[in-house]
């Protein structure tokens, strides 16, 4: 059993360096690349404004954050939920950046990098000089992107999920977010063999001559030489 965690952040701006915070963690579990419909969300207060370009971009106002837990007060129930996995990220180095600041700030193990599985990169490999935005793979793949009015964490987490499946080429006929805690499944096709018992005698004359009248009605065969 594989396990992968799609994981996405909402931030202030584009630096943590310059005083950005992450506002929002969404993630969604995978099993053998198929969501569980397990998932993690939380809001984060980040102490400090939220711009309006951040704003116009994720929906989420100073305002809302206001009583919404500190990072330190959600970090044990987000490293519980992506445990040891992968991570399956769009354009991991900022997620991973910000992610790792937040946690530096609380003296918690920071991400290493290596654990990413990194979608931006996977599209840019396999689909060079094209557009390989969220939106623009979401396209590609004919993913319905309507509900993706603003970048809400799990939604995009949702819509990263199918994007990955097709990058690595395992794109279902049917592809269903589970809820609830119920597990993904995959419709199987059986296939029932039936069962012939080896013959268990050699051939009788009489059929050895009606099988030689055969291959005599055949012009030029290649076993010409071989049949006595």
């Amino acid at each position: 059993m594989q396990r992968e965690v799609v994981l996405d952040t909402e931030t202030t701006g584009l630096d943590p360096c310059s005083g950005h915070r992450v506002i929002e963690i969404g993630g969604i579990e995978l099993i053998n690349h198929i969501p569980t419909g397990r998932e993690y969300q939380a809001y984060i207060n980040p102490k400090r404004d939220v711009p309006a370009e951040a704003t116009n971009i994720s929906g989420i106002t100073t305002e809302f954050l206001v009583d919404k837990p500190l990072f330190a007060d959600v970090v044990g129930d987000f490293l519980s939920f992506i445990s040891d996995s992968n991570l399956v990220i769009h354009n991991a180095a900022f997620d991973i950046k910000f992610l790792n600041f937040e946690l530096n700030l609380v003296e918690k193990p920071l991400i290493s990098q290596s654990r990413a599985v990194d979608t931006l990169f996977m599209a840019r490999q396999k689909f060079p000089g094209s557009p390989a935005s969220l939106d623009a793979l979401c396209n590609r793949f004919n993913i319905d992107a309507s509900v993706r009015v603003k970048h809400g964490a799990v939604i995009d987490c949702k819509l990263l999920a199918e994007v990955y499946l097709n990058l690595i080429g395992g794109r279902q006929t049917k592809f269903t977010f589970l809820n609830e805690g119920k597990s993904a499944s995959q419709e199987h096709v059986k296939f029932e063999r039936k069962f012939t018992a080896p013959r268990p005698h050699f051939p009788t004359e009489e059929e050895i001559k009606i099988h030689r009248k055969f291959l005599e009605k055949i012009e030029s065969p290649v076993w010409h030489d071989y049949i006595k």
